[in-house]
């Protein structure tokens, strides 16, 4: 991605302590954390089982990506969260930043389109363990997005593990899981996080999770959109690392990875070539209208 001139976002806070926990992101042979963030989303706080985006992407939730939980539980002393001085950031945070940067700008055309204003989410940097308004954070959850807060919780560390323990290189897959997480907070503005949940709670645990499914899809789907109406950021080779990190973090490619069965019935962020299939029509058609997959045969 050329990001460069690209402008930071300024929607951003860093929790200080940490440490412990699951750690070690979402790797490879962890299935319990790869798919935390699918359990927790039956439903309140979840993240991209992207483990995305999981995990999750995340998601979750609402991560919906990540939403079991609710409610603001206070940090404690050692896990102060504060707006950081940008001079103090890593390299991986600027540019997570001017990822969020350029979602601003391109979702606030849409909704400006349609007569409203973009609620900008804000980004949370933490390291291993932290707390989100629906609940712990923790590194093996995946980059998740809280609708209680609209904030999306991210522990940078998971690029790492998306790199060298997913089988994702390269930039532009940085980029996808903070536009799905952004997803997710478009979701929670227009009202579909809250419709999907309150069928969730009508729903057996198979039909939710295909209404997951269908929720982390269409945040696909919006990440496409907003690579498609940025266009001055992709380089050759983005959409193919896009959709290889698309594939990478499949349900059925996690629950592979980590030795189990692929069973469709517990898939809460769709398979690999679903995730492939949303995040490319996205791409094609810069249009979130195209991206009803409540609608659509997934």
């Amino acid at each position: 991605m050329r990001l460069d001139d690209e402008q930071e976002s300024s929607n951003f806070e860093v929790q200080q302590g940490g440490g412990g926990g699951f750690g070690g992101g979402m790797g490879g042979g962890n299935l319990l954390g790869m798919l935390l963030p699918m359990i927790g989303s039956k439903f309140g706080c979840g993240g991209i089982a992207i483990a995305l985006l999981i995990f999750a992407v995340m998601g979750g939730g609402l991560n919906l990506g990540s939403l079991v939980g609710g409610g603001g539980s206070s940090l404690s002393p050692q896990q102060q969260t504060q707006q950081a001085d940008p001079a103090g950031l890593t390299d991986i945070q600027r540019t997570s930043l001017q990822v969020l940067g350029s979602t601003e700008r391109r979702w606030q055309e849409i909704f400006a389109a349609n007569g409203s204003d973009y609620p900008e989410p804000t980004l949370v940097f933490y390291s291993q363990n932290g707390m989100s308004g629906c609940g712990a954070a923790q590194s093996a959850m995946g980059p998740f997005y809280c609708p209680a807060d609209q904030k999306i919780y991210i522990d940078t560390e998971f690029f790492n593990d998306l790199k060298t323990r997913m089988g994702a290189p390269g930039d532009f897959p940085i980029g996808y899981v903070i536009a799905h997480e952004v997803g997710h907070h478009i979701q929670t503005v227009t009202g579909i996080s809250e419709k999907v949940r309150q069928a969730q709670q009508r729903a057996s645990q198979e039909e939710g999770n295909a209404l997951q499914v269908r929720m982390e899809l269409q945040a696909d789907c919006y990440a496409g959109v907003w690579a498609a109406r940025d266009q001055n950021l992709m380089e050759p080779g983005d959409l193919e690392e896009g959709l290889r990190a698309a594939h990478q973090i499949g349900d059925d490619t996690l629950m592979k990875a980590a030795g189990r069965r692929p069973v469709e019935s517990m898939f809460t962020h769709g398979s690999a070539e679903q995730r492939m299939y949303w995040l490319k029509r996205g791409l094609q058609t810069g249009d979130p209208g195209q991206c009803d997959t409540f609608a659509a045969e997934v």
